[in-house]
């Protein structure tokens, strides 16, 4: 874990290398996922099976139960659930579909000052592919942030791919996909379910949109086959930010920290604080919780490797600098009021007002998406959501007037490019 002080000589240089840090896929894993793309794109369902077996020990054969999960098995994963675990996913169902409806665009339809009528009408892609990884990272919540955004929008045929090591598959993945109707879970994961979504094989049909998060080749797969299909982003390991003042209780922190640290060794907890005493108390208590955890080899490598804390001189006057810089995927502010540092923040995935929000909350119940942009591309990107599952059609209708109006600068603006047949097309209308 790395101290610094803003006052530290050597800050600037410091603090410059952790914003620079990709913590991501490198060469080796873009060529490998080149040679999965093509293989998968050329042999289609015997890639899949090779693939399948080689990374999952999961054989895919002749019989379509080793293929595809049943609408059956996740009923009754649903109804086998414990009372409150599936009171717990309805309630978090519940409040993400009430977020992601108030995102619906409206379309627009209207005549301007000339006549011409203009405007846009949406729509949702026909099919869209849900990545929900498999192994560590198998969340039923993952499902539900996904999935839900893509009904809301109205998608058609909703397609999940999970790998299922050795045949396994987490029945809470099942329950929620049962609670949101997906229609088609295959037991495939990796790049090669990707590359399989995208192209289609004999079995799985392919699809408009890919989204949901996955490992480095599953997101370097994403990357590469942007283009042949739609992409929500490239993420990378998570992140999380935490802007605090001394009066925050550290073991509070702690957890905060260790919240993102948990879920891969090449995750990145940051904490910012004007109180070098509290910083100290921080750090104690994530090596005690750290301890603790079923999740501490992977937690406490997290920590070592990426872990930072940062100490300002002034929270309000330098926070805020430090933490559009990093643009990191969750923002927690813990302080009294949040909302002078929440107005200065320009760039974050998510951001957490107050004491009494921790990030987890926003994982599973608070209602927006929890898919979220890593690696400082929050600079330019956003959260997973109903427009990720929409596209948007424009419309323009122009009668005699309409077109005698606006016409003339049509014509004039295509012959200076030099394209006389699109000046033709105007013209011949105006004589």
């Amino acid at each position: 874990m790395q101290m610094l002080r803003t006052t530290d000589a050597d800050f600037e240089t410091r603090f410059t290398r952790i914003v620079n840090d990709r913590r991501e896929a490198d060469d080796k894993v873009e060529f490998v996922v080149r040679e999965i793309i093509d293989n998968v794109r050329r042999n289609g369902d015997a890639a899949l099976s090779d693939l399948t077996m080689r990374y999952d020990k999961h054989a895919l054969t002749a019989d379509q139960s080793t293929w595809r999960i049943s609408a059956e098995e996740c009923a009754d994963a649903f109804h086998n659930l414990a009372p409150e675990v599936r009171a717990a996913l309805e309630l978090a169902a519940s409040r993400i579909r009430a977020y992601h409806e108030a995102q619906l665009p409206e379309d627009r339809d209207y005549r301007d000052a000339a006549g011409v009528r203009l405007g846009a009408r949406w729509g949702a892609v026909e099919a869209a592919g849900l990545y929900v990884p498999g192994g560590r990272a198998s969340y039923p919540s993952t499902l539900l942030m996904n999935a839900i955004p893509a009904k809301v929008a109205g998608v058609d045929r909703l397609v999940v791919t999970t790998p299922t090591p050795k045949g396994e598959v987490n029945p809470l993945v099942l329950a929620a996909a049962h609670l949101v109707g997906v229609d088609e879970i295959w037991r495939v994961g990796g790049a090669q379910a990707i590359a399989a979504l995208a192209h289609g094989t004999d079995t799985i049909a392919p699809v408009d949109v890919i989204t949901g998060p996955g490992n480095a080749f599953v997101a370097e797969a994403k990357r590469q086959l942007y283009g042949v299909v739609g992409i929500d982003m490239v993420a990378g390991p998570s992140e999380i930010l935490v802007i605090s003042d001394g009066k925050s209780d550290p073991d509070w922190i702690a957890a905060d920290l260790m919240s993102q640290a948990e879920h891969d060794p090449s995750a990145q907890s940051i904490l910012i604080t004007d109180d070098a005493g509290f910083a100290n108390l921080v750090e104690d208590a994530v090596d005690v919780l750290g301890a603790q955890l079923s999740t501490r080899l992977t937690a406490l490598a997290s920590w070592k490797d990426h872990g930072v804390i940062i100490v300002v001189n002034d929270l309000l006057a330098e926070a805020p600098a430090l933490a559009n810089r990093l643009a990191a995927e969750h923002v927690e502010l813990a302080v009294d009021d949040p909302e002078p540092l929440f107005a200065a923040i320009r760039h974050a995935g998510s951001v957490f007002l107050g004491r009494h929000t921790p990030e987890a909350v926003g994982d599973y119940v608070a209602g927006p998406n929890h898919v979220l942009p890593t690696g400082r591309r929050a600079r330019f990107a956003s959260g997973l959501s109903v427009l990720d599952f929409m596209k948007r059609t424009s419309f323009i209708q122009c009668d005699p007037a309409a077109l005698a109006a606006i016409g003339p600068a049509a014509a004039i603006l295509a012959e200076i490019e030099g394209l006389p047949a699109h000046a033709a097309s105007v013209k011949v209308r105006l004589a």
